[in-house]
């Protein structure tokens, strides 16, 4: 096991998670065929196939799952001292890593650029995925801070909301409701609806908007991203509930029109989430604490 290296156990770790070569590679910046050199030395070192093809599937050996995990260790142990020793030379070097939502990638860069000037020292990785891969990586603990709307129930989290997050109404230009004032809810009553992908804490924002007021939207249409959605509604294909924040610059293409419906907009929170008992770095900490964080059993420890 000596032979075995750090970046075969980095490899292993991406490939392990997309269970694809080719994606893995192209995460990696690698060629397949090289990435799974690495893969078959990885497996010789152990002693073992880490992993096995059914089909056109690939799927984790025991022994396999077995080097993830000690890998897993290994790195999230390295990464931590990386940590400990930048916090000894206090804010003047470190690492911060943020996996957000993609929603929330229209305002983080631009608190990330705030921040990375206070503190110039301190290298930032940024990843934007879906709810689901987000989930994924908190669950591994794979990052510093994970920022969404809607804290997951199932995972042991602690969460820390931070902004508000303004959900509005869109229609298309010329929809007869656009201009109305104050429109009652049951007014949409049988409209169209363009809405996220199930699980998207918009989507079950806006259902539960709807169902508690007893009205039935007919949704025409799920697509996996805020852009297509926009794309959707400025077609005619619908009406759709969607974050301001996504809107920033598309309200005055003229193409869609938010609507003034009683009740809206629906005001939830973005939110910093990390496991419970987790430490939080102090780059984790800076960055946070940019913001005025909540007292109670929320706050930082």
């Amino acid at each position: 096991m000596l032979s075995v290296t750090l970046h075969q156990l980095k490899i292993f770790l991406a490939f392990g998670r997309l269970l694809n070569m080719t994606h893995a590679a192209k995460e990696l910046h690698m060629t397949p065929a090289a990435l799974s050199i690495q893969i078959k030395q990885l497996a010789e070192a152990v002693g073992a196939p880490l992993h096995e093809q059914t089909g056109k599937r690939l799927f984790m050996t025991e022994t396999g799952h077995l080097v993830e995990a000690a890998a897993r260790d290994v790195l999230l142990r390295l990464e931590r001292l990386e940590t400990e020793l930048a916090e000894m030379q206090g804010l003047q070097r470190g690492v911060l890593k943020i996996t957000i939502i993609t929603t929330a990638k229209y305002f983080i860069p631009r608190l990330l650029g705030e921040f990375c000037t206070q503190y110039p020292g301190i290298d930032v990785a940024l990843e934007v995925a879906n709810r689901d891969q987000c989930l994924l990586r908190l669950s591994q603990n794979m990052d510093d801070l994970y920022i969404m709307g809607q804290v997951p129930d199932h995972l042991n989290a602690a969460s820390i909301p931070f902004m508000k997050n303004p959900l509005v109404l869109i229609a298309p230009a010329g929809h007869p409701l656009v201009g109305k004032k104050a429109i009652d809810p049951a007014r949409l009553a049988g409209e169209m609806f363009i809405m996220r992908e199930p699980g998207s804490g918009t989507r079950l924002t806006a259902e539960q908007f709807f169902e508690s007021r007893g009205i039935n939207i007919k949704v025409r249409m799920t697509l996996g991203s805020n852009e297509a959605v926009k794309q959707a509604v400025a077609g005619g294909l619908g009406l759709a509930v969607i974050s301001r924040y996504t809107l920033a610059l598309d309200e005055g293409s003229g193409a869609f029109s938010v609507l003034d419906v009683k009740g809206f907009p629906l005001v939830r929170q973005w939110c910093a989430v990390f496991p419970k008992g987790k430490r939080v770095s102090k780059a984790a900490q800076a960055f946070l604490s940019r913001f005025t964080p909540p007292q109670g059993p929320n706050a930082l420890p």
